[in-house]
């Protein structure tokens, strides 16, 4: 035990080092990657609490980050800024209202908005099970973009909301988010009500025979989940600095499942490699839409060429490690059970 607390105080310590140095030494381009890949690395552990380690096959994701995106965004922006934009109608009078000079406030105001809505939600959607369980939550994400796209009065619709002010220090404050998110994630899987999320995932009738609240423990995961899918929305929208329904469709959700997949469901280890992984890979094969000198031989450029390397990189990873990277383990787990041997 105590030579796991070091391991994770030494990890630590090297996860603020990086975002320190990543200040000094890397390029904007760079930054920028970086930035976005501390953004997807709270979206994956959190993804990976209800779908990996509680195991409910739930396709929610892009509904939740698009309501922590728009209510950070409407509530940064001021009612100057929202009477210029919104074009295709007029405000709403609650719209103009609802403003705040602080970047905190309007990030917890769109965690707690997801998380209010995953409350309710939870009612509808743990009636179900499996298949049918995506189904649902599927048809949640695709009523949140049809509620941005046609309630102009409060979204401006298809032409999103734009200019969203990004605060000074931004890489430190996602920095920052991105450690306490994989803390609280990892705290939550080692503590009782992780234990019996993982009893969840493996046979919920047996869970629930052992006297487990099922429900109690699905909706905590749901939660805490959409919580965190909301904090991650507002730091996506103030990065990009915009917001449009387009953002927040299906391949939203489908990126994420890629990540958590890949690294291995129910391991946070797992879904932070995967996230570096999938958003880092597919920018540093960015050069292959480019055109390019092979041997002398000049080649035009090929866009989509990066994806489809990217997809089949994928295809040949998931052939050879089947339960994902890291499985459900996590790296300390991996580390010390050589020790042990």
């Amino acid at each position: 035990m105590l030579m796991k607390n070091i391991f994770s105080i030494i990890i630590l310590i090297l996860a603020v080092l990086s975002i320190f140095a990543a200040q000094y030494c890397l390029s904007d381009y760079a930054l920028r990657t970086f930035i976005n890949i501390s953004i997807f690395i709270i979206l994956a552990v959190s993804y990976n609490l209800i779908n990996g380690v509680t195991g409910q096959f739930s396709l929610e994701p892009n509904g939740f980050v698009a309501v922590g995106a728009y209510i950070t965004a409407l509530l940064l922006l001021d009612i100057e800024a929202k009477q210029d934009q919104f074009s295709l109608l007029d405000p709403h009078p609650f719209i103009l209202s609802f403003h705040t000079d602080s970047f905190f406030i309007a990030l917890l105001a769109g965690g707690f908005g997801a998380l209010a809505l995953s409350l309710i939600l939870s009612f509808a959607v743990f009636r179900v099970r499996g298949d049918y369980l995506a189904i649902v939550t599927l048809g949640f994400g695709i009523i949140i973009k049809l509620i941005a796209l046609n309630f102009a009065a409060f979204t401006n619709g298809v032409q999103g909301l734009n200019e969203i002010p990004k605060p000074n220090n931004f890489l430190y404050i996602v920095g920052i988010i991105t450690i306490i998110s994989v803390i609280l994630i990892l705290n939550i899987i080692y503590s009782k009500y992780g234990r019996a999320m993982k009893a969840v995932r493996d046979d919920e009738d047996a869970a629930l025979a052992m006297g487990i609240n099922t429900f109690r423990i699905k909706t905590l995961a749901f939660g805490t989940s959409a919580f965190l899918e909301g904090v991650a929305g507002g730091l996506l929208a103030c990065y990009i600095t915009s917001v449009t329904p387009e953002q927040f469709d299906f391949l939203f959700t489908f990126q994420l499942l890629i990540i958590i997949v890949l690294g291995g469901l129910g391991s946070t280890t797992g879904a932070i490699i995967g996230a570096i992984l999938v958003i880092g890979g597919s920018e540093w094969l960015r050069f292959l839409d480019e055109p390019m000198s092979i041997f002398g031989y000049e080649t035009k450029g090929l866009p989509g060429l990066r994806m489809l390397v990217f997809s089949i990189i994928l295809i040949l990873v998931m052939l050879f490690a089947r339960r994902g990277i890291f499985g459900d383990k996590e790296l300390s787990d991996i580390i010390f059970k050589r020790f042990k041997k």
